[in-house]
């Protein structure tokens, strides 16, 4: 199973700017260190998002769960990073009540 809707994800620049490249934030900082290492900067946040979109969007789903705001999808999968490097990281979206379309809840090295 893949992501459903997945031509229409939301992935705001804000929680990949402030919080996933973001070596100063009390809860990203250590995801943003491993980011920087494989080549990923805020300056160049939308490469991030891109490869995202190119490898994760694509993936099959390996967990589902039902939640009080909507439905969470985790899929696992390798980016190929600025550096040339492979990276697995794990990413979290929710479809929410109401709607039809995924956000990006979070990424983390898997």
């Amino acid at each position: 199973m893949k992501l459903p809707n997945a031509e229409r994800a939301i992935i705001a620049q804000d929680k990949l700017v402030e919080y996933l490249l973001n070596v100063e934030h009390e809860r990203g900082g250590s995801k943003a260190h491993v980011l920087y290492e494989f080549g990923y900067r805020r300056e160049n946040w939308e490469r991030l998002a891109d490869d995202i979109r190119k490898f994760h969007l694509n993936a099959q789903i390996q967990v589902v769960r039902e939640s009080m705001y909507g439905t969470r999808y985790e899929i696992s999968a390798m980016l190929v990073t600025p550096s040339g490097r492979s990276l697995k990281v794990r990413t979290i979206w929710q479809v929410d009540k109401g709607t039809d379309y995924p956000r990006r809840i979070t990424l983390f090295p898997d």
